[in-house]
């Protein structure tokens, strides 16, 4: 048996990896690189393997770093199944086609440009076309449902924690010429404990090989009700000071998040009521999926529903937005306001106008609230850059930047060695991905004075051999 990564190698983005066994080929997750455009462009435009010798694909959840380039695998010729739980298989039908319209989008700004300089066009990596192909092949299953990927294989997703329909991935794999299975765990994103509105993620046990995650791999997080309070803070200032407070968000997970806290703060009293929006039709339609799964809610999160006689992602001064027009009607609300939009790095999206109409009011704040790549705008305002440069146009950053890293929807370093200390009795190999080394080192040193020696940090492109 063989392990190949190809994506989420020594970064946190373009997730994808290989198992070969018994001459089948297994590929988890199909993700999408995200960066510096060009590179990024030409990553995701070639896929690393030979799309016709990928057996089955599992997918972990709908987040775009993880199921953004299944349209490009499907253009490119594959033809198999496709396993998610049922909710990432409602999630990844809006989700592709929003990122198929983006692709057709910055294709078509880009080509303007390069029209008038004479240079040849691009195509986009795939049309919403591309994208709505993917459905024929998705294949879902419940939480804990045994199901056989490709012979020899046996799998089931099991709660992950980080957003609605995230799974880890339990394998019994027998391999031909061995009476005895092998116990491999794929993490995918690891949750925390006590985030809203989901269930806790589900911990290893009796495992050979884990393949897990080191996002946050050289800090632990404050706990969620420290970040809670934090995020209250920064919002009761900023509309105490008469300013609007400017959310990059991600559309599906940490948006809906984000709406629960506000509906805590002004249930509670803690805020004033001010009106809040959710400013991306996929985060829109992102929600209404999250209602549909309701009953999968944390037993926190129901009983705060039944207490207020309201559902959890809808309550007074809450707009959700859909067309263009009431985007931009938002610019004309005077006074304190609350905007959350997409994308959650600020690279794409309705963000970019939201931010270009208020960073340069002093009154204002733009929340980080998720991790940042490398090179993208969200990291230049995490950074907290004065100079900040928007559909090519340069602001002058005044407004303040508040960083909350305890909403993080991905575990923190001690949840991460919990993780893998809970079958350390059993560990052959652990293997970190989707981490950069500032994250995925320092673990590894975590790791190893809990006495597990035996970690793996695989460049890209990197092969494991079991026999090895």
């Amino acid at each position: 048996m063989q392990f190949r990564f190809y994506g989420a190698a020594r970064t946190v983005t373009g997730s994808l990896h290989i198992i070969d066994v018994n001459g089948y080929r297994l590929m988890l997750e199909c993700g999408f690189f995200q960066g510096k455009r060009r590179e990024s462009y030409e990553r995701n435009q070639k896929l690393p393997i030979d799309v016709k010798s990928v057996d089955a694909v599992i997918l972990s959840h709908a987040h775009i770093d993880h199921s953004g380039n299944l349209p490009n695998l499907v253009k490119l010729g594959y033809e198999g199944p496709i396993y998610c739980t049922r909710a990432t298989g409602d999630l990844i039908q809006i989700m592709l086609l929003d990122a198929g319209h983006i692709q057709e989008s910055d294709a078509e700004y880009i080509n303007k440009k390069r029209k008038k300089r004479g240079q040849p066009l691009i195509e986009p990596i795939y049309t919403q076309r591309d994208a709505d192909q993917v459905k024929w092949y998705v294949k879902t299953k419940k939480f804990y449902e045994e199901f056989e990927p490709i012979p020899g294989v046996k799998a089931e997703f099991v709660d992950a924690g980080h957003i609605l329909g995230a799974a880890s991935v339990s394998m019994e794999i027998t391999e031909k010429g061995k009476s005895k299975p092998t116990r491999v765990w794929f993490s995918g994103d690891i949750g925390r404990f006590g985030q809203p509105l989901l269930p806790d993620p589900a911990l290893p046990d009796n495992v050979d090989y884990l393949l897990m995650e080191s996002t946050y791999g050289d800090k632990s997080h404050h706990e969620p009700e420290l970040a809670y309070d934090e995020f209250r803070a920064t919002v009761k200032r900023t509309i105490e000071r008469g300013g609007k407070v400017i959310i990059p968000s991600f559309a599906i997970g940490r948006t809906q998040e984000l709406v629960y806290h506000l509906n805590r703060m002004v249930t509670n009293g803690d805020i004033s009521p001010v009106p809040v929006f959710v400013d991306s039709p996929l985060a829109v339609n992102a929600t209404d999926i999250f209602r549909k799964y309701a009953d999968t809610f944390d037993e926190e999160a129901k009983a705060f529903v039944q207490s207020g006689r309201h559902p959890a992602l809808v309550f007074d001064k809450l707009t959700y937005t859909r067309s263009v027009e009431e985007s931009k009607q938002i610019n004309d609300v005077e006074g304190p306001a609350i905007i959350l939009s997409a994308s959650g790095m600020a690279e794409v999206g309705r963000i970019l106008h939201h931010l270009k109409n208020n960073i340069e009011d002093e009154k204002n704040t733009v929340m980080i609230v998720s991790w940042q790549a490398p090179h993208t705008l969200g990291r230049r305002l995490a950074d907290r850059k004065e100079e900040i440069r928007i559909f090519g146009e340069t602001y002058h950053r005044k407004a303040e930047v508040a960083t909350i890293g305890g909403l993080s929807a991905h575990a923190g370093q001690n949840l991460l060695v919990r993780y893998a200390q809970s079958t350390k009795s059993t560990l052959k190999k652990v293997m970190l991905v989707h981490g950069e080394p500032k994250g995925a080192l320092p673990l590894m040193e975590k790791f190893r004075g809990i006495g597990i020696d035996q970690s793996y940090y695989p460049e890209r492109f990197a092969v494991l051999d079991t026999e090895d």
